[in-house]
């Protein structure tokens, strides 16, 4: 029978523990990024008051996809006393499994019904991409179709955190669509994916004892290195593309603050061993906060050009 270790812990604590705030930068940033392309000029017309409210339906869907794959992680045996992954709110004994799955399902339920406000306003199309996202972040680890353990993790993370919650957000304040906000999504769409990639570098080891297939397991380590390289400096080359072509004002290079961070990122990448998990334990935190000041920064940088 499964026990829970006694703690003085309040739940709140808990629960806090489990759903790992640290990563909301995934959900914060692709809903800030459309709030100041739309404030910079891209719409005469923006319902300002949506804005908290999709911070909010953002949220508890990423909320939901967290506890979800925490839950089942532990289940699939992802997530062990050995391993560095999750929040080992379950593998330490803390808190049930049905709880952890309970409160995913619940956020989603309410994140999904809070998001039918802007189905009112918006339309259909809303609508669509809310179910999109919901069914990402309920069968990302979920069956029948586990998109984590079968090596499209990747692939959903860019899908669901890029330009579907760019776009979604952006038609939500507005009312309209344009094309190039799918390329202006991509560098923080990268960098949102690095944050997964190097959770799965650091446990291709373990990843690979419970059967689990990621991108990072199939490719080794050093492949794994590449990609991660790939997904950060990509992040920087493609506002650099788009500022040429002018999808994107010029003032967007501001992102290149944040370069400093990011070679560290690279460096501690540069150290991974398969057998020697500890030494990137905090690269997927690092990145987190690597893509939340370059997010930061990108929003920026539409900001100020509706003055310059």
């Amino acid at each position: 029978m499964e026990q829970i270790l006694t703690t003085d812990r309040t739940k709140f604590n808990l629960w806090m523990q489990a759903i790992r705030p640290f990563a909301y930068s995934g959900t914060v940033i692709p809903v800030l990024l459309p709030a100041s392309l739309a404030f910079s000029g891209y719409s005469s017309i923006t319902l300002w008051w949506f804005l908290p409210l999709a911070i909010i339906c953002a949220m508890l869907f990423q909320t939901a996809g967290n506890l979800i794959s925490e839950h089942d992680d532990y289940l699939k045996k992802v997530d062990s006393k050995e391993t560095f992954g999750g929040s080992r709110i379950l593998v330490d004994g803390l808190m049930k499994p049905y709880e952890i799955l309970w409160g995913g399902r619940i956020a989603l339920i309410i994140g999904f019904m809070l998001g039918l406000i802007f189905v009112y306003y918006r339309g259909l199309p809303v609508l669509y991409m809310g179910i999109v996202g919901a069914l990402g972040a309920y069968f990302y680890t979920s069956k029948p179709i586990r998109f984590k353990y079968v090596a499209l993790g990747d692939l959903a993370i860019f899908i669901l955190f890029g330009p579907l919650l760019v776009v979604g957000a952006f038609y939500v304040l507005t009312g309209i669509y344009f094309t190039n906000l799918i390329f202006i999504s991509i560098p923080i769409a990268f960098l949102i994916v690095a944050v997964l990639q190097a959770n799965n570098t650091r446990d291709i080891l373990y990843d690979t004892q419970a059967q689990t297939i990621t991108l990072s397991s199939l490719l080794g380590m050093k492949g794994a290195k590449i990609e991660y390289y790939l997904l950060i400096t990509g992040a920087f080359v493609a506002v650099i593309i788009m500022v040429l072509l002018r999808i994107i004002p010029i003032w967007t290079l501001v992102v290149f603050l944040s370069l400093p961070p990011a070679i560290k990122n690279l460096k501690t990448m540069s150290t991974g061993d398969v057998n020697k998990p500890e030494l990137i334990a905090m690269l997927d935190v690092q990145t987190a906060q690597h893509h939340m000041l370059f997010g930061l920064l990108y929003s920026l940088g539409f900001f100020v050009s509706r003055w310059f």
